[in-house]
């Protein structure tokens, strides 16, 4: 397919938002997020990290530190500002290349907050209530408020801002990609095609990785193991995780022990099959295997440890890297924005109101239709 282009460029000239949106790109849009409250743990680098870095050779990477998520259980603004820098290291050290992606901080995209208001108006209660994960964290404890509530709209607006394709993720969070396919199709269906409707896509391996405890590793459950704790305290995490009591000559099934759940993402194929033997056969302890692990986790994350210790001893120059990031995100934000609000109605004194139609990823026709200003 050749380029497209207006059929009223006669009349209005190459508008910026025909160059800028209309023109198709081949690359396949791919995004996902991660809070900076607390430190990023072995659940983080799995559901979404890892995937993420493996996806910058694979198309167009969108990786964000979702801090205004942040907000709906932090409200220390010391805690956030330096989770902040922290996550941005963490991605930086663990791999991600800042030159190959879009990376930024969402709060630095001012134009998301707005997008999320706009899909609110369309968010049906009842699509909210029935998400799971605001059910669960209230039974946890965690205080009840409407930015806990509406979470699932401005993690919407993330992903319909950036017409994201795929979305790697938890499987816990593909509940939240179907939220926004809906909110996705009442627009489209009430305005015009906008949006493209995101897919999640899961890695069955590892889509919930689990905590110490047996339940996803989440930091609301307190039950993770940080990839950059030092040594001590990561002895003492892997050291708590939860085993049964039987002895240790005793046969177990590996599937269900916690402990080999979590061993077997680290550990390389010849050796975790030799653990799992012993599960089935008679002699796995688990004490031994705890701090097998330990070592474990302490040489697969040695290198990034070090890259994010002189990353973080120069924060002027990781916030530079976070600046350039946010442009090429406002630069992509703003014209699907100036898009929605047009769309909407919120634009109503142009000169020249360009009309676009979208089926999902395909361009297949768009028209500028000239306005004039009233007469007064």
């Amino acid at each position: 397919m050749g380029t497209p282009f207006c059929a009223s460029l006669f009349f209005c000239g190459l508008c910026d938002l025909c160059v800028s949106f209309f023109i198709k790109e081949d690359k396949m849009k791919i995004l996902s997020g991660i809070q900076p409250s607390g430190k990023l743990h072995v659940g983080n680098y799995f559901g979404m990290m890892r995937p993420m870095i493996n996806n910058m050779e694979r198309g167009e990477l969108y990786a964000f530190i979702v801090d205004l998520h942040a907000m709906t259980s932090v409200h220390d603004r010391e805690a956030l500002a330096q989770g902040t820098l922290n996550a941005a290291a963490d991605f930086i050290a663990l791999g991600l290349d800042p030159e190959k992606c879009i990376f930024w901080v969402q709060s630095d995209v001012p134009e998301v907050t707005e997008l999320t208001w706009i899909l609110s108006t369309l968010t049906p209660m009842g699509l909210l209530e029935r998400c799971h994960s605001y059910k669960d964290k209230i039974a946890k404890g965690i205080a009840a408020s409407h930015g806990l509530f509406s979470y699932p709209v401005l993690m919407a607006a993330d992903m319909l801002m950036y017409q994201a394709e795929k979305i790697p993720i938890g499987k816990d969070q593909k509940q939240h990609v179907e939220v926004a396919r809906d909110i996705a199709i009442k627009f489209n269906n009430t305005f015009g095609d906008t949006f493209v409707l995101p897919e999640p896509e899961i890695d069955d391996d590892v889509a919930t990785v689990p905590g110490l405890d047996g339940q996803k590793m989440s930091k609301s459950y307190g039950n993770t193991i940080g990839i950059f704790l030092d040594a001590k305290a990561l002895k003492k995490r892997v050291m708590a995780i939860v085993t049964d009591s039987a002895p240790v000559e005793d046969p177990k099934d590996p599937d269900k022990c916690n402990l080999y759940n979590i061993f077997k993402l680290f550990a390389p194929a010849d050796r975790l099959q030799e653990v799992r033997d012993l599960y089935i056969n008679g002699g796995a302890a688990y004490g031994r295997i705890k701090l097998e692990l330990v070592d474990i986790l302490w040489e697969n994350f040695r290198e990034a440890r070090e890259t994010r210790e002189r990353l973080l001893a120069d924060p002027a120059s990781l916030r530079e890297v976070l600046r350039k990031g946010a442009e090429k995100a406002r630069a992509k934000a703003t014209v699907t924005l100036d898009l929605v609000r047009e769309r909407v109605g919120l634009k109503y004194l142009v000169r020249f109101l360009c009309v676009a139609r979208f089926e999902l990823k395909n361009l297949f026709v768009f028209r500028c239709t000239r306005y004039r200003h009233p007469d007064p």
